[in-house]
């Protein structure tokens, strides 16, 4: 499992089996992402073939010092014309382009017992939601009057109902008359939200309140 194939040279066969296994190792990681998220036939497409150009790639280098600076050079080009993108995108092209750099060196059964491994256990977090976001957690934006005294006039609805608030930020709208402060906060109960939301809506004169995910459980990286 931990020998390569290609240590009595490349020949037809060997890149065969090689190209083969990095084909194998693509579809997983397609069909593993498209089970687990909702990515686009594009993406889902260059994933598929993604380990077999860096088997082509790894192939060509094979030990010269200068075509492997400057396939590295490439790389870095091709991440910086391309878009920030949710960290699961990230995760599902490093772990095909490490799949596709074993396949290149000759590691093909290390790279598909890796490919099954790493797919599983993707799926297997995905699915069960054993490492889900606290939920609890909410940003709360509340509009209040220029002349409310934001520091504590809340304070009795958040020690009621959540186990920790915090100013996050603060801002002037409507021309500077109105205030919108911007609270990270984890409720104690969740049933509980609208009954919070109530009784800031009082506290606040009953002007605007949007309280959502927390930004911090975005997907992005």
């Amino acid at each position: 499992m931990f020998s390569s194939i290609l240590t009595s040279g490349i020949t037809a066969g060997a890149v065969g089996a090689c190209l083969a296994a990095s084909v194998v190792c693509g579809l997983l990681c397609a069909f593993t992402y498209r089970v687990c998220e909702t990515p686009s036939k594009n993406f889902l497409t260059a994933l598929a073939v993604l380990p077999a150009i860096v088997m082509m790639v790894i192939l060509m280098v094979n030990g010269n010092l200068g075509a492997g600076v400057a396939v590295a050079g490439s790389f870095s080009l091709v991440r910086f014309r391309s878009l920030p993108g949710k960290a699961s995108d990230i995760v599902i092209i490093f772990l095909a382009m490490g799949l596709g750099l074993c396949t290149g060196m000759g590691y093909v059964v290390f790279a598909l017992l890796a490919a099954a491994v790493l797919c599983g256990l993707y799926m297997m977090i995905s699915k069960t939601g054993i490492l889900n976001e606290n939920t609890s957690y909410r940003s709360l934006r509340i509009t209040i009057p220029e002349d409310l005294e934001y520091t504590d006039v809340f304070a009795e609805v958040f020690d009621k109902y959540t186990d920790k608030a915090e100013v996050e930020a603060v801002r002037t709208v409507n021309l500077g008359t109105m205030y919108q402060v911007t609270y990270e906060v984890l409720l104690k109960d969740m049933t509980q939200e609208k009954a919070m939301i109530d009784e800031l809506r009082v506290r606040n004169g009953n002007l605007p309140i949007i309280s959502g995910r927390h930004a911090s459980a975005a997907a992005e990286l």
